[in-house]
Parts: C-alpha cells; structure tokens; sequence
C-alpha cells in the first residue's frame, strides 16, 4: 500500500523517541481502536514504517505483537490486515468493561485518593482534551487509554488493569471522527477533568453516575458509523 494511497493513516514520527517499539505499539493499537487503520486494508510494515519515519523492523514486531492481542491477522506475503468486530462483540466488550469499571470507579472515590495522586492524573486529563481540539484521534485514544488504567491503577489490582487493558484494546470507537467533525469531542473529553474532581471531592455517586455516562458513549456513536446516535 503506497503513502499517497487515501486509506493511509496519517502517523506520527518517532525517529527521535524514546522507547521507540512501546511508542509504536500504543500508536499503532490507538489507530486501530480509533479506526485510523481499516478493517479490511492490508497495511505493509514497510509502508507504517514510511509513516514513522523509522525502519521496518520495529514497526514488524509491534504488529506482530497486536496479532497476538488478537487486533490484526496477518496476511502471508502482503502485511496485515485489521481483525473485524461484530455487533454482538462491541455489545459484549462494552457490557464487560462496564462491569468493571463502573464499580471499581465508585469504589475508589470511596476510598479517598492522595489529592498528590489526583494532580498527577490532571495532565492526562488535559491531554486528551487538547487532543480533542486538535482532532489527533490517535493522540486522544493513546491518552484517554493511560489515564483510564491509571486510575483503575488506584485499586492495586493487576489483574484488573490488564484485563481493562485487553478490552479496550479490543474496542472500536469509530465515530471519534464523527464526534470530532461536529465539535463534539471536547466536551465528552472534559469529562476526564470532571471525574476527578468528583473522586477528588469523594463524591462516589456523582462518580459513579459519570462513569456510567462516559462509558455510554462507547456504544452510541463511539462504537461504530452505521445507524449510530449521540447519546
């Protein structure tokens, strides 16, 4: 697939990063999620790579690494091509994150966080709201993806960081692009800041409420283009 094709995603280049083969696994799994890379397209390492501004090697391996998350397949001879969600998928993903994240949100307003903790979280809260702005979904999704697991983070649990992890991983959220053409990113994006202004104030039924919110966009227009509303 050549540079100048349309369904190229336009990427970032990190040839003067630092932790180069983590920074293009979180970009290239953010562009699969936002759907900056296509069900159905073969993407060539090579062509990423042109992309990146890096070799081909690195960017190899993080697809090789997303084909064991189970987001692409690879493609004997060609590259890589996005794996394809149903419906039904998208409805069992978001039902399983909602219920874990919800209460686990709820619980750690309960418990009270470190307002150090809290002022820590606030620049990922910004960042995605700037993202928004920009309409760099790929940024927002890579951003809204920290903060989420580090807040979940809070609760010590490892296990369910990883599990969020490999869910929202396995989610699509399409309709960023529709939200962001009708400025309508931003304001859903604010409601990071929000929520910790709620945990911070240990308000655990306000914080509840807006995660139960937040988590509705998912499957609204989030989720997919066809026949989806704003919530």
């Amino acid at each position: 697939m050549s540079v100048g094709d349309p369904m190229t995603p336009v990427l970032p280049s990190f040839s003067a990063r630092r932790n180069l083969r983590e920074e293009i696994i979180e970009t290239l799994r953010a562009a699969v999620i936002s759907g900056q890379l296509r069900p159905g397209v073969v993407y060539s390492a090579p062509s990423l790579a042109e992309q990146f501004g890096v070799s081909s090697t690195p960017v190899r391996e993080a697809m090789l690494d997303l084909v064991r998350e189970g987001l692409v397949e690879a493609v004997r001879n060609k590259g890589f091509r996005v794996t394809e969600l149903s419906e039904q998928d998208l409805d069992d993903i978001t039902h399983l994150r909602a219920l874990i994240e919800i209460p686990t949100v709820r619980r750690i307003a309960e418990a009270g966080v470190d307002p150090a903790v809290i002022e820590r979280l606030r620049p990922l809260a910004a960042g995605i709201e700037d993202a928004a702005r920009r309409q760099d979904l790929i940024a927002h999704v890579a951003i809204d993806m920290e903060f989420h697991l580090t807040l979940l983070g809070l609760t010590g649990n490892s296990y369910l960081v990883e599990t969020v992890r490999s869910l929202r991983s396995r989610s699509r959220i399409y309709g960023l692009s529709i939200l962001a053409a009708h400025d309508q990113l931003v304001p859903s994006s604010h409601e990071h800041a929000e929520l910790l202004d709620l945990i911070e104030a240990g308000d655990a039924d306000g914080a509840e409420e807006l995660m139960r919110r937040h988590m509705g966009h998912v499957r609204g227009i989030w989720a997919g283009e066809s026949g989806a509303q704003q919530h």
